[in-house]
């Protein structure tokens, strides 16, 4: 049974180590490089004042072959996952249904619920192992580029692992949602019936999860920390303005915190209380935002801590595993019920 099921699904084992092994070689000709930048920028021995030496390397960086490789890598770990559903778990059955070649096999002596065991154990452990490599080679590769961008302060490569734009793409979270994805595909496959729809509904509903969970769950998996910040801490978009009466800050970052999650902002009065309004002698002040700050207004920040980093990969993955494992349970529910 492994055995058929393996040369079933050799073509998309080769067309997927190809790609791998592609993006490896040009992971390797170009990581050795960027780490040497790093090191002979001083950043490798510098543990605290860095960011004239992170500006230094970003600016060597920026705008260079590295960050398109970089940016390459974090689209194919977004997409993986949603190809492997779409054409590793859609069709895993519904091929098999529309030749009519399941019923040869359970008839000889091969229990339907082994079939689909060694199918989801064979094909879902191969995805879960493509997702992971890819991460683990992307990781490596951007470690440099990580480490530059939380030395800066202000992190002038606006990359952090644990913005809503990185996060699904790095650490152990591609591997949840590689899981995830092989198994809500191989489900409409078995629901549906028909590789083309079934295909289209994975893609739909893994695009909708992908757009969801960021905005919608991620930021509730642990509760946030909130901090009040003094305004010369903070950099602003603009210099500040009233609009109809109303006080307007744009954020950009914060300072000493590139390499957290900022997920809100507000400005508050010496008291700790929002205020939506600025004092009135600073409404035409010149210098807007340090009039505010001798008038005691701070910023309320809340964010998730570069620390939580892993405990939050661990949460999201863990997730995406569960879903992955209960989608299971409906493949093996429905396959013991079809005619």
């Amino acid at each position: 049974m492994f055995w058929i099921t393996w040369r079933q699904f050799r073509p998309q084992a080769i067309v997927t180590a190809a790609v791998l092994a592609a993006f490896a070689i040009v992971l390797a000709v170009t990581g050795p490089h960027l780490a040497s930048l790093y090191t002979s920028s001083g950043l490798a021995t510098c543990h605290s004042g860095c960011a004239t030496q992170a500006a230094s390397f970003i600016t060597q960086v920026k705008g260079k072959l590295s960050t398109d490789i970089f940016y390459i890598g974090v689209a194919l770990l977004y997409l993986m996952p949603a190809l492997i559903g779409i054409f590793w778990g859609a069709p895993l059955v519904t091929r098999e249904i529309d030749a009519g070649t399941f019923r040869l096999a359970w008839n000889q002596s091969v229990p339907r619920t082994r079939w689909m065991a060694v199918k989801l154990a064979l094909i879902g452990l191969a995805a879960m192992a493509t997702a992971g490599l890819l991460s683990l080679m992307l990781g490596w590769w951007a470690s440099p580029l990580y480490r530059a961008a939380q030395q800066a302060g202000q992190n002038q490569l606006s990359i952090s692992r644990l913005g809503a734009v990185l996060f699904g793409a790095t650490g152990v979270a591609p591997v949840g949602y590689a899981a995830f994805a092989f198994a809500l595909g191989v489900t409409a496959g078995i629901v549906i019936r028909r590789t083309l729809p079934a295909m289209a509904i994975t893609l739909a509903v893994f695009a909708a999860v992908q757009l969801l969970m960021p905005g919608f769950v991620r930021p509730h998996l642990i509760a946030p920390v909130h901090a009040s910040q003094p305004l010369s801490t903070i950099n602003f978009t603009g210099t500040g303005d009233v609009n109809n009466g109303t006080l307007v800050l744009s954020v950009g970052s914060v300072s000493g915190k590139s390499g957290d999650w900022i997920m809100g902002t507000q400005p508050v009065n010496a008291a700790g209380q929002p205020i939506t309004k600025a004092p009135a002698p600073c409404v035409s002040a010149r210098n807007f935002v340090p009039c505010l700050q001798s008038h005691g207004v701070q910023m309320a920040v809340t964010y998730q801590p570069a620390s939580r980093y892993w405990a939050l990969q661990c949460l999201e993955t863990g997730i995406f595993l569960v879903l992955a494992a209960g989608l299971g349970g409906v493949c093996y529910w429905r396959i013991r019920r079809l005619a």
